[in-house]
């Protein structure tokens, strides 16, 4: 039906000729990180077929964003006009939810083009079956997903990673792996940092972690205090202790790749060991600002919580029968480790238990592409290699979403690019993905369907803020409340004081 390769080659064949020069970096000096949502829509409305390899398929890309960048702490805005988190990743999915609320749109005004159809409930829509959607990135997410082994041939020297390495990288949560040369991929999807990190509950708070450095362990688990089955919180797969192994031609081991982005306050820090056990593996962390800190957890982190509450957001949670879950998320050439991004994204939540109907620890395809995104760090290192130019992210995020009115958007610090400090709250210095405007969006939306076609939560309601809708998708909440009470217990949420505009 389609491979990694070719939804990568998709993604960059869109990122050249449908987004403009404008918010792309200078080849010479500037990289930049990309992230994409693809629609895979088969031409049958059957689920199953006797010979799915015979099923044709037809794939767009509908959503696109790039960045690298994260507004500090003070920079936040209690008018939800400013992007706080500019990662790809992040603007890729704000952009996906912009092209949901327009085809949530085309499904209220009984148009057939759209990709939702009617649920069993009044108001509530669902996907059609023969829809999915891909997630492509084209580095690995920041944050414990990108705290992957580095391995070398016994008899090849290298220099291990310092300390000095990861403070000296850029603070927009850039991991080492773009600045080391390429690792092969086979050989870091079996390997993963050898460190347990356990999880027990102390007298400050609910649970902290400890680290235990037996580098011989085959297995790195995360346990909640009072678990009864003992596979119900692992936190990684079976690992392989290659530093035993030489002999037999394994690689071995000799340091982890690192996560600029820091744990998240008042939970366990990093070892911060020369080598291996430089980082924790399986904590949550925050994305790191220029000397302020950020509240924006890091990539990984959101796309565990995606992972069990669907990317749709809990403003659209009211228009759906079911979570708009991911089938599959593919990075694209960097290094990249298998056994992190699985503890990452799907095991650091696989043991809750009472989630709502509809929600769950989605099994999510985690794949890699061989292709290179041509503006990534390693990719423009390679061609500048004699060049004594520093090379720096790129200021600018482009966001791209598959609607009719405006579908480009190219942002820095957080608003248009362009704005000037006069122009600071003016709608035309908004991002079309930001907070207020994604909710003027589905205020619009609510407000085109008659009262006796809305779904139960936003009928006969006197909602007004922001705040007030969102806490109104009483199901989606309720799985947030699970997810954070069981799993992500460290998640730095947004003050109400930032959620309650109109």
């Amino acid at each position: 039906m389609w491979s990694a390769d070719e939804i990568a080659e998709l993604c960059y064949l869109h990122y050249r000729t449908r987004l403009p020069k404008q918010g792309k970096p200078d080849r010479n000096r500037e990289w930049t990180s990309l992230a994409a949502v693809v629609k895979v829509e088969s031409a049958t409305q059957r689920e199953v077929l006797p010979s799915p390899g015979n099923l044709q398929v037809t794939k767009e890309v509908v959503a696109m964003g790039t960045g690298t960048k994260c507004i500090g702490q003070n920079k936040m805005r209690k008018t939800g006009d400013i992007l706080n988190d500019s990662h790809a990743e992040i603007v890729a999915k704000r952009s996906f939810q912009r092209y949901l609320l327009y085809q949530m749109w085309l499904a209220a005004s009984h148009q057939q083009c759209s990709i939702f159809i009617p649920g069993t409930e009044t108001g509530k829509w669902k996907l059609k079956p023969n829809i999915i959607f891909v997630f492509f990135s084209s580095h690995t997410p920041c944050g414990d997903a990108s705290i992957i082994p580095i391995s070398e041939p016994e008899n090849q020297l290298s220099k291990p990673v310092t300390g000095d390495d990861a403070a000296g990288q850029s603070a927009e949560c850039i991991s080492n792996h773009d600045r080391l040369g390429p690792e092969d991929k086979r050989k870091s999807e079996k390997m993963a940092s050898n460190h347990i990190i356990k999880r027990m509950k102390t007298d400050d708070d609910d649970y902290s972690s400890v680290i235990t450095e037996d580098l011989a362990v085959q297995q790195v688990s995360v346990k909640r205090v009072g678990d009864t089955n003992p596979k119900s919180c692992e936190c990684s797969a079976e690992i392989q202790t290659a530093n035993k192994e030489t002999g037999l031609g394994r690689p071995k081991v000799v340091d982890v790749y690192r996560t600029g982005a820091k744990c998240v306050p008042g939970e366990l820090g990093d070892a911060r060991i020369p080598g291996l056990g430089y980082h924790c593996v399986g904590l949550l962390r925050v994305k790191p600002g220029r000397g302020d800190r950020t509240c924006s957890m890091s990539c990984s982190d959101k796309l565990a919580r995606w992972n069990v509450l669907g990317c749709q957001g809990a403003l659209l949670m009211h228009f759906l029968q079911y979570p708009l879950y991911l089938s599959a998320i593919i990075v694209g050439k960097c290094p990249y480790s298998q056994e992190a991004m699985r503890r990452a994204i799907i095991e650091r939540c696989q043991h809750i238990s009472y989630l709502p109907d509809g929600f769950l620890t989605h099994e999510v395809k985690l794949l890699q592409s061989d292709l290179q995104f041509e503006h990534s760090r390693q990719a423009i290192q390679e061609v500048q290699t004699n060049s004594r130019t520093k090379l720096v992210p790129c200021s600018a995020a482009i966001s791209w979403s598959a609607v009719p009115e405006q579908p480009l958007d190219v942002t820095s610090d957080g608003f248009r690019q362009g704005t000037t400090k006069k122009g600071i709250g003016s709608h035309q210095s908004r991002s079309k993905i930001c907070k207020v405007e994604l909710f003027h969006t589905f205020q619009k939306l609510v407000t085109s369907i008659s009262q006796e076609d809305l779904p139960d939560t936003l009928r006969m309601k006197t909602l007004e803020t922001y705040w007030d809708y969102k806490e109104a998708a009483l199901n989606y909440q309720e799985a947030w409340k699970v997810l954070r009470s069981q799993a992500l217990t460290g998640w730095v949420k947004n003050a109400k004081e930032y959620l309650h505009f109109t």
